[in-house]
């Protein structure tokens, strides 16, 4: 057996560099390169293997663990996770910036590797700096923190372990049943161990990302359920999106005329005006959709994971409406589920397509639901040119929608912006819009914009964030000026948290500390200039007082060479209102305010249409 001597930290390196998988037809590396920020816990071993291949694998500076780990995501989800970038950190602080990253990549089934340093594996020097130390159990460290948030987690405390970890944490990656975060700790003494790997295991592997079949029976079973019913309704999940079933998706509502409602993270699937394409479901949903499923005898879910917001915390649905759901996981199939079809989606569709050849959609149930979207169109129009004092986030999307190409691609997540986002925006491309509404991590939109930049070169990466978002974290702008990875960046400006003061006052609150005016102060509120903040960094930005100044702004983005931020000012009060269905948060039983007392009366009343878990 043929064998070469390589450190663990090279080793690593060359393992991922020869691990490729195929996209249209051409051979790419899995992964494209890394994000690093390097301390005691990886420079010295791991970062000298990256700089010796830094100019064909290449490792971007980040700013911030978590900004640069949340890139990271923002790149695969680009790539529809079929390329995947790394983050590397040294132990400790740096390692456990990563967790809430993998947080957001968990919830939304995305792949990201962590290679963060460890403590000593052989104790010698402990406890090194930045080393936790737990009395009960000297091998935990801070690393273990992440065993809730990943789908495959390991320590390397000996060489030759690397052979038998780094293929189950791309197995996990790519396979769509697993498909999340992993996270692989490396002891520092470890990372610089040498060991005779076998010349075998760095051979060049092409990778396939598998399909599930779904079982005969289950499927006869559920074709069967399905022949029962005339008021059938599909609720399409961001699984649609990443088994590329778009065609498929098409075809078998066609061919079936079956109506369908999006999910936040399956806007992108097709577009607006799809003749089926009844709207957004749920909380941040339109009434034309919330009302198909109210009205279904039977609901297919289609890899979706039934988030709160999807289900208006389950009560969109009668409580005798049966729900077949199609997913790649089988956790999420099973959820208030008749039947469970654990599948892929495009292949679960051709299957089913056939089989349900035989199914009528009443004339009337369909009449009704494109009626409603009509009704919904006009809401949009209405909302988005709407005249007031202050300029509204409805404003500000209607613009960038009319201004935007199918090629560019969308990025937000938290704060306001989602449920406006998702009401008003009218999709024009497949797979354009990044809407992290999994976690609704805050911070997410410029990193993930970054990720999202380094990976599409066809259109501008679009970023949507607010005020708060922006103030979380901003850092990697610097980041994108640096490396030439050009975002526009537009942000709404409502001086503070307003979408949660709204959920306060909706809930029979006191206005208390989440507009910058309602918190603490010892002098009078003051907002950031955020223009100045981006030019700090390298960027290009202008503060626009009118929608027109708006346009004007967005087209001086699209010129620029570098990153671009669009201040805008938008209204703290003035909402998009067209789900018509409840969430369900914690309203006290007890208050002395009324105004609390009369939110739980209607807390009571909501919950009792609530669909109990079965």
């Amino acid at each position: 057996m043929k064998t070469i001597k390589l450190t663990v930290g090279q080793a690593i390196v060359k393992y991922l560099m020869n691990q490729y998988i195929e996209i249209n037809n051409k051979e790419e590396r899995l992964f494209y390169g890394g994000f690093g920020i390097f301390g005691h816990g990886n420079v010295t071993c791991l970062a000298e293997a990256l700089y010796d291949v830094k100019d064909e694998f290449p490792t971007y500076r980040g700013q911030n663990e978590q900004s640069m780990a949340l890139a990271a995501i923002g790149y695969a989800k680009a790539k529809n996770r079929k390329r995947i970038m790394f983050a590397t950190s040294s132990i400790g602080p740096g390692a456990t910036n990563m967790i809430t990253a993998c947080g957001v990549a968990y919830t939304n089934s995305l792949p990201l590797l962590i290679l963060s340093g460890d403590y000593f594996n052989s104790r010698l020097p402990s406890p090194v700096l930045q080393q936790i130390e737990q009395s009960y159990d000297p091998t935990l460290s801070a690393n273990d923190c992440f065993k809730p948030i990943v789908k495959y987690w390991d320590r390397i405390t000996q060489a030759e372990q690397i052979m038998q970890s780094l293929p189950m944490a791309i197995e996990t990656m790519l396979n769509p049943s697993t498909c999340g975060p992993v996270f692989i700790g490396l002891c520092q003494d470890i990372q610089a161990q040498a060991y005779e790997f076998p010349q075998h295991f760095f051979d060049k592997k092409l990778h396939i990302i598998p399909r599930q079949r779904a079982d005969k029976e289950i499927l006869r079973q559920a074709v069967m359920e399905i022949q029962k019913h005339n008021k059938i309704a599909i609720i399409a999940g961001a699984g649609l999106i990443y088994s590329e079933a778009q065609k498929e998706f098409l075809d078998f509502v066609h061919y079936l005329r079956i109506p369908y409602a999006t999910t936040v993270s399956a806007k992108s699937l097709v577009p607006h005006n799809e003749p089926y394409n009844i709207g957004p479901i749920g909380v941040l949903g339109s009434c034309s959709a919330n009302e198909l499923v109210k009205s279904a005898t039977l609901i297919l879910a289609i890899g979706t994971r039934l988030q709160d917001f999807t289900t208006a915390s389950w009560s969109n649905f009668k409580e005798n409406t049966k729900i077949i759901s199609i997913n790649a996981n089988a956790a999420d199939c099973v959820k208030h589920s008749f039947i469970a079809i654990c599948a892929d989606a495009k292949e679960a569709l051709i299957d089913l397509k056939e089989l349900c050849a035989l199914i009528k959609i009443e004339e009337t149930f369909l009449k009704t639901a494109f009626e409603n979207k009509n009704k919904y169109n006009q809401y949009i129009e209405e909302k988005i040119q709407e005249k007031k004092e202050i300029t509204t986030y409805a404003n500000v999307i209607g613009a960038i929608n009319a201004l935007a190409t199918p090629k560019d691609r969308i990025i937000l997540a938290a704060g306001g912006l989602p449920g406006e986002f998702n009401t008003l925006w009218r999709n024009l491309g497949f797979n354009s819009i990044d809407h992290e509404y999994g976690f609704s991590c805050m911070g997410y939109e410029i990193s993930g914009g970054y990720g999202s930049a380094i990976a599409h070169k066809e259109g501008d990466t679009i970023v949507l964030v607010g005020d708060g978002s922006y103030m979380m974290l901003n850092s990697e702008i610097y980041s994108s000026v640096l490396s030439g990875d050009k975002m526009i960046i537009v942000v709404c400006d409502n001086e503070g948290y307003a979408v949660i003061n709204r959920l306060q006052i909706n809930q029979g609150g006191e206005p208390f500390n989440n507009l910058i005016e309602d918190c603490k102060m010892a002098n009078k509120p003051f907002m950031t200039d955020f223009v100045m903040n981006a030019k700090s960094m390298g960027a290009e930005g202008v503060f626009v007082y009118s929608i027109e100044e708006l346009k004007e702004a967005f087209k001086q983005a699209r010129e620029s060479k570098v990153s671009f931020l669009i201040h805008v000012k938008v209204s703290k009060y003035d909402w998009s209102e067209y789900s018509n269905v409840w969430w369900q948060v914690g309203v006290p039983e007890v208050s002395h305010k009324e105004s609390i007392q009369k939110a739980r009366i209607k807390f009571e009343e909501n919950f009792q249409r609530q669909r109990k878990g079965v």
